[in-house]
């Protein structure tokens, strides 16, 4: 009998087309799904979390394989591919639905993403306090299917291109060991 040592990981950093995009293309990670996380509203939709008002943030559900990469790596490149230091919002994404947490699933998770916020706050790579949240996992809806895998198809979109685009770029250039080429559907 196989036993399953998948993992989760639950993290919101801005839209989540974008930290989809990203993580998506990591080596162990199985699947992302993009959905609702944070909130107190069950069941939310895109408009009413985008409305501000359920709590519930815009975020990413990983599932990942320990053995080919760390949940300690998966938290380092999410305090990289988002600026952590901005709060309720991502570029020109503002509100609480794109605010920067870490919904960590158990003890040993809270402590890596504690002491990951801890070591990047002593190399000084922010300039401004590190504002990302580390609360309890308590709920993700997942999003509408027209949220899923949005870069893949839609990588012509005008979004995609001018902002998605650049943050691969860059996880490309300055984290290759940790990436994987993924088939456009």
């Amino acid at each position: 009998m196989k036993i399953n040592k998948n993992q989760k990981a639950t993290f919101a950093g801005g839209c989540f087309w974008c930290t989809e995009a990203i993580f998506n293309r990591l080596k162990g990670v199985i699947s992302v799904t993009s959905g609702y996380s944070g909130g107190k509203e069950i069941k939310p939709d895109y408009e009413k979390v985008l409305s501000g008002e359920t709590g519930h943030a815009e975020a990413i559900q990983i599932v990942f394989n320990p053995e080919e990469i760390s949940y300690r790596d998966l938290v380092n490149l999410f305090f990289q591919i988002h600026d952590p230091t901005q709060l309720n919002r991502q570029g020109a994404d503002i509100g609480s639905q794109y605010r920067s947490v870490i919904f960590f699933h158990n003890n040993e998770q809270k402590n890596t993403a504690l002491y990951e916020k801890e070591e990047f706050i002593k190399t000084g790579m922010y300039q401004k306090e590190i504002v990302t949240e580390i609360v309890p996992y308590d709920n993700f809806y997942k999003a509408e299917e027209y949220h899923q895998n949005y870069y893949e198809k839609n990588p012509q979109a005008q979004y995609c291109r001018l902002i998605i685009n650049p943050k691969l770029q860059k996880l490309y250039r300055r984290h290759s060991k940790y990436t994987r080429e993924i088939k456009n559907s």
